[in-house]
């Protein structure tokens, strides 16, 4: 079992780059971000012919996710239950595998812009929304995953510049007990379950030969629970992608179960 999760910052621009690494990546299920389309423009027959069920939650110009899957998924939620959101960003599924339900969670976390700002404000309301119904999901469903952009690093070790970025966006001490709460909740970082290499990030900025000078952000994560953690086998970050013409800023990130552990 292959899970992934990619920012793809406008799949209409980004698409024959997601069905070429699907060819050469066939993983189980993707969670995708940033769609910035709506839903009636989202390319389910695209997936289809490429092997892929989808199932999509779009928004105009900004946002947007999805998740597409080699098994049929269910029971599909689109945003956080009971917040008033008029952004698309979260989307959930199960997924029926051969060992048993996996609750897909995937989403768009928000930015925040700067601390102090109404977005940043937005962003920690958000958060905390998300942790309330995690919880009872993760009492739902046991075996989960919780994919996407977070928008934060969690560590230092997981920007190129903790000290000059040291409490900006991303950064802020706020947003890291956020990522701490989820973690609380039994959910493990899948990245850093494994040795890495220093400096692994999964998001450059286009300006400033952002990505050839490896200024970057480790902000995409997969967080699994304690139920999925046994059979966890390897977790990375993609980075070819990145190269490609009209890149997405953003790599895929795959985190991967050993069949033989899974069925343990």
């Amino acid at each position: 079992m292959h899970i992934a999760t990619w920012n793809v910052n406008s799949l209409s621009v980004r698409l024959p780059q997601v069905l070429a690494w699907l060819q050469a990546n066939p993983v189980t299920a993707l969670g995708l971000q940033e769609l910035k389309l709506t839903d009636d423009k989202f390319p389910h027959d695209a997936f289809e012919q490429a092997g892929y069920h989808s199932v999509c939650f779009g928004q105009k110009t900004y946002n947007g996710v999805a998740i597409v899957s080699r098994v049929p998924v269910r029971d599909v939620v689109r945003n956080i239950p009971g917040l008033d959101d008029a952004q698309a960003r979260v989307i959930a599924a199960t997924l029926d595998m051969p060992d048993g339900p996996l609750r897909l969670v995937n989403c768009y976390f928000v930015n925040g812009q700067a601390p102090g700002s109404e977005k940043f404000a937005y962003k920690l309301q958000w958060l905390a929304a998300l942790h309330g119904w995690l919880a009872g999901e993760l009492r739902a469903h046991p075996r989960l995953a919780l994919v996407g952009d977070f928008n934060v690093a969690p560590q230092d070790r997981d920007s190129f510049d903790p000290v000059g970025l040291k409490d900006t966006i991303h950064h802020t001490q706020e947003e890291r007990a956020h990522f701490q709460q989820l973690l609380d909740l039994g959910l493990v970082d899948a990245f850093r379950q494994f040795e890495q290499p220093d400096k692994s990030f999964s998001w450059w900025d286009y300006r400033m030969l952002g990505f050839q000078k490896n200024r970057g952000l480790r902000i995409d994560h997969i967080l699994v629970s304690q139920a999925l953690l046994g059979g966890l086998s390897s977790c990375r970050i993609d980075r070819a992608p990145r190269k490609n013409p009209q890149p997405s800023d953003h790599a895929p990130v795959v985190a991967s179960w050993a069949e033989e552990l899974l069925i343990q």
